[in-house]
């Protein structure tokens, strides 16, 4: 899709006016090609706990293709395991409001399943070659006219955002940034991010002068929230922060609407968490269809609420949970709505599982803390401080092994939460050989998967 070209029309007035006044070509400015929109949607999750990231994708898409944006300069990644999922009441489709319309439809699956990695993630951004063997091959073929459109649903943890069964670290992305404008592969770049700590992604890392900028859930030392808890489903359908933005656009003439003015809007409803913004600031005063699309406003039906949903499921965030929680009051919502007592008694068994295995994780991590500083009272603060990240190096060697050898923190979304833990030390200047080893000495337990 072209982008207009202010460089066409002057060289069109200097052409005709040349006619009276002898201008040669080399008078003319350069004249650029128009450039192109390109959008990359990622929901980096799996499994019905996490039903809001997959949906809130999918409603993205919808806004883009409504605005305009061929499905070859769309690329989705999304494990594509929520539509036909034995749990699903509606068979092939997917809803991201109560009662609310189907946004599965028409999504392209160009990366699904195990596909949805981090490397292939950065491969896609950068515009490299995929192997076919992947998904469906297409990467950002973006060039330096082109403005590029990326948003990311998924857990988070500071310094980094959950990638399938790995996780996409924050200096890897800004590397990659720095890489795609060096090598001129985009005008300019636009992020939404949806994730606990997700301004941690960002801060102090994203230059200001790289022609990009980022909006993010939250700030970098606290929780997204999830919203909009639906009984049929036993799921919540979104995210406060990115249900804001997406039915801000949904509504919106964005082709008049600022990027600044819909982030000031999101900032202001989303009263859930610090909604941040980064990077360069001119971009946000740019119209938010550069990004998610030139033409004008179509607009996607608006649900309707029949009596038996409470005035509150209209507004997100009346319901709102810190993202980390979502589990637990999903298995606490199921109990309290069990149409019989062999459905309560099965959501009372799961929620006891599910705290036992909590406390199980909290029981190891607590361990290692213990054998790192030999101090009750020193673990007890590792535990509890909530301080942002600064010692980047030391952070990733601890996690890398943590995920290795103790909770695959894509594979127990709960080990997210553990990983503040790793902040604490290092900011404190522990050794990282002293992390290391003690988490080899104590994660001694077998393989675990799904402590959410």
């Amino acid at each position: 899709m072209k982008l207009y070209s202010s460089y066409t029309a002057l060289g069109l007035f200097l052409v005709a006016l040349g006619c009276a006044q002898a201008f040669t070509v080399e008078d003319l400015p350069e004249t650029p090609e128009d450039g192109e929109l390109w959008v990359l949607l990622v929901a980096g999750s799996n499994g019905w706990f996490n039903y809001r990231h997959q949906a809130d994708v999918c409603h993205a898409y919808q806004i883009v293709a409504a605005h305009g944006v061929p499905d070859d300069h769309i690329i989705v990644m999304m494990y594509d395991d929520i539509a036909y999922n034995i749990e699903n009441p509606t068979p092939g489709k997917i809803i991201n409001h109560p009662n609310g319309t189907d946004v599965y439809h028409g999504v392209p699956k160009d990366y699904v399943c195990g596909s949805v990695r981090p490397d292939i993630f950065l491969q896609v951004l950068k515009g490299e070659k995929v192997d076919g063997a992947f998904g469906s091959g297409k990467t950002l073929n973006s060039g330096a006219n082109d403005n590029i459109f990326v948003y990311f649903a998924d857990h988070g943890a500071k310094g980094l955002v959950a990638f399938g069964e790995n996780t996409l670290k924050a200096v890897e992305l800004n590397k990659a940034i720095k890489e795609m404008y060096a090598a001129k592969k985009y005008n300019k770049m636009v992020f939404y991010v949806e994730a606990c700590e997700s301004g941690s992604m960002f801060k102090g890392l994203l230059p200001a002068d790289v022609n990009v900028f980022a909006t993010t859930a939250s700030n970098a030392t606290t929780s997204s929230y999830a919203c909009y808890f639906d009984k049929a489903r036993k799921t919540f359908l979104g995210d406060v922060y990115s249900i804001k933005w997406l039915e801000d656009s949904d509504k919106e003439n964005i082709e008049k609407e600022t990027l600044e003015q819909q982030y000031t809007v999101v900032k202001k409803e989303t009263n859930t968490s610090m909604v941040c913004q980064f990077g360069d600031m001119d971009i946000s005063k740019m119209p938010v269809g550069t990004f998610q699309g030139p033409k004008p406003t179509i607009g996607l039906p608006r649900p309707t609420h029949p009596p038996h949903y409470p005035p509150s499921w209209l507004s997100c965030g009346a319901d709102a949970v810190p993202g980390p929680e979502v589990p637990v009051k999903i298995l606490q919502n199921n109990i309290v709505n069990a149409a019989n007592a062999e459905d309560a008694k099965d959501a009372r068994e799961k929620y006891a599982e599910l705290m036992k295995n909590r406390k199980f994780m909290e029981g190891v991590v607590h361990d290692l803390i213990d054998v790192i500083t030999n101090d009750v009272g020193l673990t007890n603060t590792i535990f509890t401080d909530n301080v942002e990240l600064t010692q980047f190096d030391c952070y990733y060697a601890a996690v890398d092994k943590f995920h290795d050898k103790c909770f695959n923190v894509g594979k127990n979304d709960y080990g997210l939460r553990m990983l503040n833990t790793f902040v604490n030390l290092c900011e404190r200047n522990f050794d990282i050989n002293t992390i290391t080893d003690a988490i080899q000495a104590v994660c001694t337990h077998p393989h675990m998967y799904g402590i959410h």
